[in-house]
């Protein structure tokens, strides 16, 4: 198969549905009809002798030839889209740009509150959103330009991407007002007696503060894992569980705070983004304006 022979629409529909797992939502992203999707991916398939994708109760799952196709397909569209982009001026105060992230709920809760306030009065017209994607996919989708920027702990970049130190800050251990245990200073045998609440998204395994509890040989009571920060506040507030978290966090929530007994490296996010983008007025004003917000 020569690539003369091919339509590279075909490979935009092959990154939709690879994104979104839907044929009817790949169809409204890209403003055709679902027999349309259904058409392109048939073309593909036959031009590639490999189904692609298989219809499973989660959505359409790729095959192993989708899985090692995706990241150099991403690649390529990202350099034609960067290619045929018109140079502009960069104008904040009338940009309808709408900015893609990819991100978790806790950075949210720290990014995106002064993010926007400054956006707010600078770019009243502009947009952001927030998705939460597997770190696998980050660099690929960084590359074809369905992200702008990642915001995540630190991980070994690949070589296109650029990254900068976004916000450091200490964990504390978080208690309901009037928690009996504020009476006397924390002390690690106490902090471990404490019955606590853990956030995490996976269903087993050892959190960050676990495992520096590991090292140490020890363990802490976790009574309670919930998936997303929104719903932990209100069970600390309600209860004797303790929550250990960034200090920005719990101050946020109304929560009394202690240091911790033991020596834990803070919080650390960096902001990502593809080397493609430093020349991008629009990202490089955006990114500045994020790196100079205090993250309070």
């Amino acid at each position: 198969m020569r690539l003369q022979q091919l339509d590279l629409n075909l490979f935009v529909v092959f990154d939709a549905i690879y994104r979104e797992r839907n044929l009817t939502r790949v169809a409204k992203q890209l403003h055709i009809t679902q027999p349309a999707v259904s058409n392109a991916l048939n073309r593909l398939r036959e031009q590639l002798n490999d189904p692609l994708f298989e219809r499973a109760h989660k959505g359409m799952v790729p095959t192993p030839v989708a899985e090692s196709m995706i990241e150099r397909v991403r690649e390529a569209l990202g350099l034609l889209a960067s290619s045929i982009e018109t140079p502009a001026l960069f104008e904040p105060a009338t940009s309808q740009k709408n900015f893609q992230f990819a991100m978790n709920d806790l950075a949210e809760s720290l990014v995106l509150g002064p993010l926007l306030a400054q956006v707010n009065q600078l770019a009243p017209d502009m947009s952001v959103a927030s998705v939460n994607l597997p770190r696998r996919e980050i660099v690929a989708e960084l590359a074809s330009g369905s992200l702008d920027f990642a915001i995540d702990v630190p991980f070994l970049p690949m070589a296109d991407l650029r990254h900068a130190p976004l916000l450091q800050q200490p964990y504390v251990c978080a208690f309901r007002p009037g928690h009996p245990a504020l009476e006397q200073p924390l002390d690690l045998p106490q902090y471990l007696a404490l019955r606590h609440l853990h956030v995490s998204s996976r269903r087993t395994g050892f959190g960050y503060i676990d495992n520096a509890l590991h090292q140490l040989g020890q363990s802490r009571n976790i009574q309670l894992r919930v998936q997303h920060y929104l719903v932990a506040p209100d069970i600390v507030r309600s209860t004797d569980l303790v929550w250990t978290l960034p200090r920005p966090l719990a101050e946020k929530f109304g929560l009394e705070v202690r240091p911790l007994p033991f020596e834990l490296p803070g919080l650390e996010l960096q902001l990502f983004w593809h080397r493609r983008n430093d020349e991008s007025a629009a990202n490089e004003w955006l990114r500045n304006l994020l790196l100079a917000t205090p993250m309070q």
